[in-house]
């Protein structure tokens, strides 16, 4: 270890070791390890290159900003947050000596519906990188705010030219009962600002518009706008229109119009004065670059017959576009941009057993890079590259926790459906083991439009080191892979989404690798619908399901949306019909034989926290096992590394009772 790691070591609380092979931890243990979150988090370079700005977890759900010298090793705490509601989401160099930071949190709305619901908010703050004068970047509250301001903003543009200065899309609400005021509020919408982060000077850029969203070209300039169409109710359609400006132009011309589903602006290049856009091709999503000369002509610059391209690369603000992204078994990167592929394949052959690199940030002169490597046995780590000297430096590890321990490999698979549809999955076998008659868990994932991708998964991967063979189906449904995979989505095509999840299971057994008298299923938000939507179908084949903030009732999923402004995208998504009925495990909770773990937090707005109440209840009224582990204050994603490890504790006792380890 040189001296320049060994200092960043020390200041992180971590150390290289040796991998500890054939090491047996308690389960507590491995909670702990598995469950703690991330040490390093959306980290960003300040303009020089020299000091990186990142948030790492303090004790349960508090979040602390770190600044940190990356010549000299030395590390300090810039803000804190308790997670009691607020947390940190980022923070970023505004200029060398001053920051933003983002933090959002939800609270009880006792103006809702149900008097209580949890509604989100998130607001901005620059201080100093000590920590010292913090001032909010949104405009200012007051008693006299026309209606509920759940975020003040979003930062659109960091000004690279202009130290200091950040362009801010600002949410703007007018005021009513004005009696006895001088001077009234009146503008209303969403419109861009550029703002002096130390003094708060601000300058209008373009006039609030209602629903109103916007993109620059990362120089300064406005290049696109785009409105979201709303009903007199104030809820979404879902139509959406865009507009663009020619370069040194004041004029918008009319883009794309249509559905929002059909349309999405990835990045403006100034460099060929193009939008990188996703569009639908043969029914998946393309790549193209769209002239903004008043020409608006678009060339195709890629496109996969398997799946979507899902975004393109940067390596930092006010950089060029190097290449575009897509997913098949892994995540593969395209660099059209000649150096940036050279160095790729250079990064590649310096890092073998890091093959996922990623170009994170970049200076502002683009001399030094920061690198993000991993595996699917490897977390991830952080480097610093230096193009000028051609040096590759460590940094920072994503889970210290992990360091020496000996990770699952992870196998991209095919299972074939009941009815012969090849189904890819990823299979996760415990280090060590032969794969021959194992305990094994079936892990679908949530969106139901996500899916999972080759790399770390920290549930299956504590799984995996609990002794279990752990897989993953990407079952119909599932996102990235084109319309017809989609089949309509997860609720309305639940049977065969569900049927896909049943399949993987089976294949387990059929390949000898599961024992078909010790197999779980264990699934987060859809995933967790899934879970117990197969255990209601197949009750035979689970002898233990767990649902993290699963949805159980689709009629209460489309009563609850009423609370938000997508209430009716959300509501014509589940749609209606009998699969309201069938496709609901709350009522089909008699069917269920399995013990059933549910943990949910009580400040979900994903999906609220009675899905599992209810689901509790009735598997309780039908006589059936359930338990029902309930975090106080937290959202969907349990931000807390002692709630995840309580989760994974839980976890870990109902597998070794049911199926055992």
């Amino acid at each position: 270890m040189s001296l320049r790691t060994a200092l960043l070591a020390s200041a992180l609380g971590w150390a290289c070791a040796a991998p500890a092979m054939g090491q047996q931890h308690t389960l507590p243990e491995d909670a702990k390890a598995f469950g703690a979150r991330e040490a390093v988090d959306t980290p960003d370079l300040s303009p020089d290159g020299s000091s990186v700005i990142y948030l790492t977890p303090g004790p349960g759900r508090k979040t602390g900003a770190v600044v940190g010298n990356l010549d000299t090793g030395q590390f300090r705490t810039m803000a804190t947050s308790e997670g009691r509601p607020e947390s940190l989401d980022w923070c970023h160099f505004a200029s060398a000596t001053r920051a933003v930071c983002s933090f959002s949190g939800l609270v009880r709305w006792q103006g809702s519906v149900d008097n209580g619901d949890p509604v989100y908010f998130r607001r901005h703050v620059a201080l100093d990188t000590d920590g010292s004068k913090p001032k909010l970047l949104g405009q200012s509250e007051t008693n006299h705010d026309e209606g509920l301001r759940q975020s003040d903003g979003r930062i659109i543009d960091w000004l690279a030219s202009a130290d200091g200065q950040v362009l801010i899309s600002r949410v703007y609400v007018p005021e009513t009962d004005t009696t006895g005021k001088l001077v009234i509020r009146t503008k209303k919408g969403v419109g861009v600002d550029r703002v002096n982060v130390t003094s708060l000077k601000s300058d209008t850029v373009e006039s609030p518009r209602d629903s109103a969203g916007y993109m620059t070209d990362d120089l300064g300039n406005v290049r696109l706008m785009w409105i979201a169409d709303r009903r007199n109710s104030g809820l979404l359609t879902g139509h959406i229109s865009y507009s663009y400006r020619a370069k040194g132009s004041r004029d918008w011309k009319s883009l794309f119009s249509g559905d929002y589903r059909d349309y999405f602006p990835r990045a403006i290049d100034d460099s060929v004065d193009s939008l990188y856009v996703l569009k639908k091709l043969s029914g998946r999503y393309a790549l193209y670059a769209t002239k903004l000369d008043g020409s608006a002509a678009d060339t195709l610059v890629a496109q996969n017959p398997r799946v979507d391209i899902d975004d393109v690369v940067r390596f930092g603000e006010g950089q060029r576009v190097i290449g575009y992204t897509y997913v098949e078994e892994k995540r593969e990167t395209v660099y059209f941009d000649p150096e940036f592929k050279a160095l790729a394949a250079s990064l590649a052959k310096a890092l073998p057993t890091l093959p996922l690199i990623e170009f994170g940030d970049s200076s502002r002169d683009g001399t030094k890079l920061l690198i993000h490597a991993g595996s699917d046995s490897d977390p991830g780590r952080y480097f610093v590259f230096d193009r000028t000297k051609k040096t590759l430096t460590p940094a920072m590890v994503d889970r210290p926790e992990l360091e020496g321990r000996t990770l699952a490999s992870v196998k991209s698979i095919t299972v074939t459906a009941s009815d012969g549809t090849a189904i890819p999955a990823y299979l996760t076998l415990p280090p060590g083991k032969a794969a021959k008659g194992l305990p094994a868990v079936v892990l679908p994932h949530g969106g139901p439009d996500s899916r999972d991708v080759w790399g770390f998964d920290w549930l299956a991967q504590f799984l995996a080191a609990r002794g279990y063979a752990v897989i993953q189906p990407e079952y119909r449904g599932s996102g990235g892979f084109g319309d017809i995979w989609l089949n309509q989505n997860g609720f309305k095509g639940w049977r065969t989404s569900i049927g896909d999840v049943t399949a993987s299971a089976k294949w387990l057994t059929a390949q000898g690798i599961a024992d078909p008298k010790r197999m779980a299923i264990l699934g987060w938000s859809y995933g967790g619908y899934a879970a117990l939507q197969s255990a209601a179908i197949e009750p035979s084949l689970y002898k233990a399901v767990i649902a993290v903030a699963p949805v159980t009732d689709l009629a209460l999923l489309k009563e609850q949306a009423w609370h938000y402004v997508d209430a009716d995208l959300i509501v014509a998504e589940i749609g209606t019909g009998a699969h309201i009925q069938e496709g609901s495990p709350l009522r089909n909770a008699a069917a269920i034989t399995a013990p059933v773990l549910l943990v949910h937090g009580n400040m979900d707005a994903t999906v609220f926290y009675s899905q599992s109440q209810k689901m509790d209840a009735a598997l309780r009224a039908a006589g059936k096992q359930s338990e029902f582990v309930t975090f106080d204050g937290l959202d969907h994603q349990l931000n807390d590394s002692d709630a995840r490890a309580q989760m994974l504790t839980k976890v870990g006792e109902l597998l070794e009772r049911t199926i055992g380890h």
